[in-house]
């Protein structure tokens, strides 16, 4: 599967780049107590660290809100999934777990302060995936359950449109127990240069592999 990056994007963020990483023959399951334990702890730490400061003051949360303001989606409206965790955190709300690949992704998230989506490759359509500015009058059904407005929000599209973004994914491909073969996409800060990208890139797919088994391939697009 390739992934491209549109103009859309590019014409108003000409540094956008995202990681993009491919797993195949995976197990996905409970999440091993080492994971639970590392996300409880990050989680503690990162309450008592935000105790005397916004979440907005965050380096990654305020690349990613200026990305929205950018494309023009209003951040306070729409507020990007990393900064949702954290403002989970702050409130002592902690992330319950769900299952490996999705605690993962949130510990990652919380760690890298950017948006990060992980997807059940059954759920696509075809083999390309192209980011691009959502359109007016687009929208899809997400993981919050609600209908959501995609106009002017950056988005993952595969064959039958719209699937992910860095605000909340569609409820048409997301990972559980059965997923054997899955796409992620880190939405990076663009201030990351290219080499960092590829080593934060390659961090994440290596846990990740570590804890899922299976194969993986990454690359960095953009910037």
């Amino acid at each position: 599967m390739e992934i491209t990056i549109d103009s859309s994007i590019t014409s108003k963020i000409p540094d956008f780049k995202v990681g993009f990483i491919q797993y195949h023959h995976i197990e996905v399951g409970s999440s091993p107590q080492m994971l639970k334990g590392r996300l409880q702890l990050f989680q503690e730490s990162i309450f008592f660290d935000l105790h005397d400061k916004s979440v907005t003051e965050l380096e990654g949360i305020a690349a990613w809100r200026e990305i929205f303001k950018r494309t023009g989606k209003d951040p306070n409206r729409y507020r990007h999934s990393a900064e949702a965790l954290f403002r989970r955190v702050k409130k002592q709300n902690y992330l319950t777990t769900i299952n490996s690949a999705i605690d993962l992704n949130n510990f990652f998230s919380l760690q890298y302060e950017v948006p990060i989506g992980i997807y059940d490759c059954s759920g696509l359509k075809g083999n390309h995936i192209e980011l691009k500015v959502g359109e007016t009058g687009q929208t899809y059904t997400g993981l919050n359950g609600r209908e959501n407005s995609l106009e002017n929000l950056i988005v993952a599209c595969d064959g039958d449109g719209p699937f992910g973004s860095p605000f909340v994914d569609s409820d048409r491909a997301p990972v559980g127990e059965g997923t054997k073969n899955a796409v992620q996409i880190i939405f990076l800060k663009p201030s990351l240069s290219k080499e960092e990208s590829g080593k934060l890139t390659k961090s994440l797919m290596d846990m990740f592999i570590g804890i899922h088994g299976g194969e993986g391939s990454f690359e960095v697009v953009g910037g």
